[in-house]
């Protein structure tokens, strides 16, 4: 053993050097790769540092922002009631304290006494007399020039100062092409202004410019940018739509017999919105180019029997069809449905998801690959590597939205590689018209906007949670009148973060109320077989309420249920509001809806609630919905994260949309040098490399 007094202590560790994040990947986060990436990272807001106020004066004012300057008079470092900088500024007509909770060594020694600052800040009245809390600041010579400009403030992120954007943004502007890309004729007669000077003032805006056409977005300036923004995404998108039609798809021209056995087997008449846009999506079919159509109807509208007449068509073709769900609960109602049409027609529907069994998952890849299976129906398992199609030819995905974009691309890719299989996808969350015109340019779109005849109206109902007796008795009343009635919660189990009841509480306080009644439980985290057990027990009328998290949003039909309660109904989205609403109201009974809620209401909640309240009309919803929360809600994974519109606004720039979308159609169309010339510019300018982005 050696001796310790000869052992060499082991060194130290050495500290992990900080890591050091360079400009250039700061502002790669915020996605400015590029000088014309940073010369379009508009201001969001300005601070006007062209003139400069007395003390007093401001004094008097009060309230707002102000410049001032003066000469630090005091600096001192106090610790009551925490540790903070005060600083007095004074000119020669009164004095003010700068105050910062959070500062520097550094800052101490700016600051020190005899220094000229130039501060602007909120004026406040304080303890001690008037003060700007963490004031803008720099130290100034005397009779320093002010700037002839408002000064810009930019988004920004973690590490990256006004600063360096500033300086990193004006460098760029010297660097680009200030080409315009729009013809002087195309701008003449839309009455935009060029390109250069709407950027350079925007970045820019002198001092005596209206201020609030700047804040609102309404000076010509902005619109000028609105509508590149507007034309680039439009352009990439219907070029996209263009680029799809050039390759080929079977043609699937044959509605022969089972088309026409299946119309006669249904015990009910299509309605006219439902004849319309099955002509429509069958037209599509007949032709050699990929169809891609978004069906889009409110809830109870009739989506699933357009798409197995879509279906038929495929199979009349001699090809085979895949609808993909995204739930379970909800594919499984669709085979259920579907297979329960189709196959006493004859026609062969698979089942696929990934609670199968082994052996039953074998015989149903086999199914499908030996193209016996002329239908197949399931969730995310259709996109496995081991699922193989003999000869796909339409692809249905239903609430498209909850999908991403590679998920809904590789199911597609599941045809022959020669020929790429129609797509019809389907959506029971409205798409207001601005929206479809802009974020699905490049999809034709079908509306079903009629109800099926026979629906019973539904009332919808606010109610505080603390009127929960009240609630039970009626649930107990519906249950005696022979109907059910579905108990919505938001979480499965008790979260200190957030105090909601939850399912399993729900459950077990109902089913000690109610002991006369039986009572279902469904949740995510059930096992399938569980999840459908219960599910067929409230299908068939053997439970009386079904307590439940959002897993029953979609595809559940239960004509019989006639009362819905939502569990903390200010925690949902109008949307999901929405489809939960629409579980009733199947039948002919009257149904109600039951939002309760737990005070006190936020804005945005209290907005969600009034509207389920006034309307069932979903394409309204789906409006205010947009009101509320903006575009993302609608969109889901074909965003994945990035913001397609950072300028325009589609509620007040409809009409800016419309131009947009009719100048990219007439660009496409003219197929001239010229007109491609302005269509590549444009596009590598807005889009440079996330065009490919937005293709899919």
């Amino acid at each position: 053993m050696p001796d310790s007094k000869t052992t060499p202590k082991a060194a130290a560790k050495p500290k992990a050097a900080k890591k050091v994040v360079s400009t250039e990947s700061k502002l790669a986060r915020l996605g400015l790769r590029s000088d014309m990436d940073l010369v379009l990272h508009l201001p969001m807001r300005y601070e006007d540092e062209t003139r400069v106020y007395t003390i007093r004066d401001v004094c008097m004012r009060g309230g707002e922002s102000w410049q001032v300057e003066g000469i630090v008079t005091k600096n001192e470092v106090t610790f009551k009631p925490r540790k903070q900088l005060l600083v007095t500024l004074a000119d020669e007509t009164g004095e003010l304290i700068l105050r910062f909770m959070n500062f520097y060594g550094s800052q101490v020694k700016q600051l020190a006494e005899g220094t000229r600052v130039r501060a602007r800040g909120e004026l406040k009245h304080g303890f001690f007399g008037a003060e700007m809390v963490h004031p803008t600041y720099k130290v100034v010579n005397e009779g320093a020039p002010l700037p002839t400009s408002l000064t810009p403030v930019y988004p920004s992120g973690e590490g990256l100062s006004q600063h360096v954007l500033r300086r990193e943004i004006a460098d760029a502007m010297r660097r680009i092409d200030w080409t315009d890309t729009l013809p002087e004729s195309l701008r003449q007669q839309l009455q935009l202004s060029p390109f250069r000077p709407a950027v350079h003032l925007l970045h820019y805006p002198p001092h005596d410019i209206d201020e609030s056409a700047l804040t609102d977005r309404s000076h010509p300036a902005w619109t000028r940018m609105k509508f590149d923004e507007l034309l680039a995404q439009q352009l990439s998108l219907k070029r996209a739509q263009y680029a799809r039609r050039s390759k080929g798809a079977a043609a699937l021209p044959v509605t022969g017999a089972l088309t026409a056995a299946f119309g006669a087997a249904l015990p009910f008449k299509l309605t006219g919105a439902q004849a319309r846009v099955l002509d429509e999506i069958r037209a599509d079919l007949r032709l050699p180019y990929p169809m891609q159509r978004l069906l889009q109807g409110d809830v109870g509208s009739g989506k699933t029997v357009v798409a197995a007449l879509s279906a038929t068509q495929a199979i009349d073709s001699g090809y085979q069809a895949a609808l993909m769900a995204p739930t379970e609960i909800l594919a499984e109602q669709h085979f259920r449905k579907i297979a329960a049409w189709m196959e006493p027609l004859g026609v062969k529907v698979a089942w696929l998801t990934g609670s199968l069994k082994k052996k039953e998952k074998t015989a149903a890849l086999e199914l499908i690959a030996s193209g016996e299976a002329q239908l197949v129906i399931g969730t995310h398992a259709l996109i496995q590597d081991t699922v193989e199609f003999a000869k796909l030819g339409l692809v249905i995905v239903d609430e498209q939205h909850r999908f991403g974009v590679g998920q809904r691309l590789t199911l597609r890719n599941k045809g022959d590689s020669a020929a790429v299989p129609h797509q019809l996808m389907m959506s029971a969350t409205p798409i207001p018209r601005t929206l479809a015109m802009t974020y699905y340019a490049d999809l034709e779109v079908s509306v079903i906007d009629e109800l099926p005849p026979g629906r019973s109206p539904i009332v919808t109902r606010t109610v505080d949670q603390n009127r929960r007796d009240e609630v039970i008795a009626r649930v107990y009343a519906a249950a005696l009148e022979g109907r059910q009635v579905y108990w919505v919660c938001p979480l499965i189990e008790e979260s200190e973060a957030l105090q909601l009841q939850t399912a399993t509480d729900t459950y077990m306080m109902l089913a000690e109320a109610l002991p006369a009644l039986q009572i279902g439980l469904v949740h995510g985290r059930l096992k399938p077989a569980e999840k459908q057990e219960v599910m067929d027990a409230f299908i068939a009328g053997q439970s009386h309420v079904l307590v439940a998290t959002t897993v029953i949003e979609v595809g559940v039909d239960v004509p019989n249920a006639s009362l819905m309660v939502i569990e903390h109904a200010e925690r949902f989205g109008l949307s999901q509001l929405h489809q939960l609403r629409g579980r009733v109201g199947r039948g002919t009974a009257a149904s109600v809806c039951l939002l309760m809620y737990q005070g006190p209401l936020g804005g945005v909640a209290r907005q969600r609630l009034m509207t389920m309240r006034e309307t069932t009309d979903g394409f309204e919803i789906a409006r205010r919905d947009l009101e509320i929360r903006g575009p993302g809600e609608f969109l889901g994974a074909r965003q994945s994260g990035q913001a397609m519109l950072r300028f325009a606004d589609l509620e007040t720039d409809q009409w800016l949309v419309d131009q947009a979308s009719e100048v990219a159609h007439e660009l496409l169309q003219a197929g001239t040098p010229e007109s491609a010339s302005v269509v590549e510019n444009h596009l590598a300018r807005w889009l440079g490399a996330k065009e490919e982005f937005l293709k899919v």
